[in-house]
């Protein structure tokens, strides 16, 4: 079971979210916020191993809170959530050590495909914020030259070259024709071979490094 915890202003919004939670077999609400003003506290008396985190809320925003909670909980992941579609968002966001990053329009399914998808390990993010984290990355990271391919094969470089592009595990097997066990283990192997412990790690180094 993946307990997640919601920390969303609109209280419409939240309650509609925890609805949606609790509705999957698979999923549950750990805990429903309107703000992060208690944000340990809160993770602390009610544990979760995914938080959905808006971005703009009174008091701390998702993303100062993104940092807190990767400071005090290192092992949950964080999925955030907006309706903004802006470079220094999703740039701040992901340095800021969110897993993955989804507009608000995202479709129920999507939601709980991407909250499953990051509690694999994946990084989930809505296809356009995917290519726009791919060029900031470029932008900002690349250098002119290839460091080093750290010994990927190349089933792992196509692998890793998807999940740079934002693909889902689901997606990467049906582009592979490969199951998603078999990627689960692609992507394990690209972990140890690049010494990172998330997609967003292996996705900022592949970026910097030109491994893809």
């Amino acid at each position: 079971m993946i307990r997640v915890s919601i920390f969303e202003d609109n209280k419409h919004l939240r309650e509609t979210f925890r609805l949606l939670l609790d509705q999957a077999e698979d999923i549950q609400c750990a805990g429903a916020y309107p703000d992060c003003i208690n944000l340990v506290e809160n993770l602390e008396q009610h544990p979760c191993d995914v938080v959905l985190m808006d971005i703009e809320m009174p008091g701390m925003n998702g993303i100062a809170a993104t940092k807190l909670v990767k400071e005090h909980f290192p092992a949950v992941y964080i999925l955030i959530q907006t309706v903004f579609f802006e470079d220094e968002y999703i740039f701040n966001a992901i340095c800021a050590g969110a897993s993955g990053y989804i507009l608000k329009s995202t479709t129920p399914d999507g939601y709980l495909e991407s909250i499953r998808d990051v509690q694999a390990g994946g990084s989930p993010m809505t296809p356009g914020i995917a290519r726009r984290v791919l060029e900031l990355f470029k932008d900002k990271l690349q250098p002119a030259t290839p460091v080093q391919d750290y010994d990927l094969t190349v089933q792992e470089k196509k692998v890793l070259k998807l999940l740079v592009e934002g693909k889902s595990y689901k997606l990467i097997a049906a582009d592979l024709f490969v199951s998603i066990d078999t990627v689960k283990t692609h992507i394990r192997n690209i972990y140890a071979k690049l010494h990172v412990h998330s997609g967003t790690e292996a996705v900022s180094l592949a970026l910097r490094d030109k491994i893809v």
